[in-house]
């Protein structure tokens, strides 16, 4: 006996009945103007069921609560102090499967996003069982032929994911590919991912968590691809502006922390090898020119 139409609808893993449910977390610390003009391209956003929780993590300038005053029909999420990148999202992914998140997307509170983001980046995740995340294309905020993020790959021996056509005019990197790296700028990551790697490692606190994510996301067998159909502006420096010390240290010791979690004994003395030699060039480099600041930054980086 042939089945009716909306037996084959329910037996059909490739079906739904219904739009996927979409959770976006957009974290806030201290960052009310940006987060507010984020919120709002959201709000444009043409996807039928999407669910955007705003997520403050104990801002001390009063901005999380001025934004929830501004935006009341968001749900809010207060974690009471700063969790960082990694502790705010987390916050963030508990509520969103809790609530019946199909899809999760992280993104940078410092964002605009074109209306159409969501629905591209949920057909590229479900059109292929394997994929466990996507990552749009990112130009440079107010540079609207200017790339930051059209792919990336994971350089293992330095503990770095590595940007695509990073500050690059916008020619090609319009077809879909597969990446070894997600910027934790913006992405999708699926249900099945997420309950799978269980989140951001939390002891990164900021910078390179996204490598360390999509490192055990591919371990854990999950395809990740780049959407260019899906898009966003990123307010970014400007072009070989320099990172600030907080940057440093954390990045550095980050970088560290992964190839002690991640990586066996010969890549890490590869590793060891890039890692001190370089630092020794940045640190000359910064004493030479009296930015203290910065050189206590590798240092710290280099040894706490």
């Amino acid at each position: 006996m042939t089945a009716r139409p909306e037996e084959q609808a329910l037996d059909a893993d490739t079906t739904r009945t219904t739009a996927a449910h979409v959770v976006v977390i957009v974290l806030n610390w201290n960052g009310e103007d940006d987060t507010a003009a984020c919120l709002e391209s959201l709000a444009r956003c043409d996807w039928p069921r999407l669910t955007v929780l705003l997520v403050d993590n104990g801002s001390p300038d009063g901005s999380g609560a001025r934004l929830h005053a501004r935006f009341p029909e968001l749900p809010y999420l207060q974690t009471g102090a700063n969790l960082g990148y990694t502790g705010g999202n987390n916050r963030g992914f508990e509520w969103a499967l809790a609530h019946g998140a199909d899809h999760v997307v992280v993104l940078n509170n410092d964002t605009v996003v074109e209306p159409d983001l969501i629905t591209h980046l949920v057909e590229a995740a479900e059109a292929d069982a394997r994929v466990g995340g996507v990552a749009p294309k990112i130009f440079v905020h107010g540079e609207p032929d200017t790339l930051w993020y059209a792919g990336g790959d994971l350089a293992l021996a330095r503990g770095a994911g590595l940007h695509r056509a990073e500050y690059a005019p916008d020619r090609g990197h319009d077809a879909p590919a597969p990446v070894t790296f997600m910027t934790g700028c913006c992405f999708l990551i699926t249900r099945h991912a997420l309950e799978t790697v269980s989140g951001f490692e939390e002891s990164f606190f900021a910078y390179n968590e996204d490598v360390d994510l999509s490192y055990r996301l591919r371990e854990a067998g999950f395809a990740l691809v780049y959407e260019p159909r899906a898009r966003l502006a990123h307010k970014v420096p400007p072009a070989g502006a320099e990172p600030s010390p907080f940057q440093i240290a954390q990045r550095d010791r980050n970088r560290r922390r992964f190839m002690a979690l991640r990586a066996g004994p010969l890549v890490r003395a590869r590793f060891a090898a890039w890692f001190y030699a370089t630092r020794v060039g940045l640190l000359a480099r910064y004493a030479l020119r009296g930015d203290w600041a910065r050189a206590r930054a590798i240092v710290r980086g280099a040894l706490t």
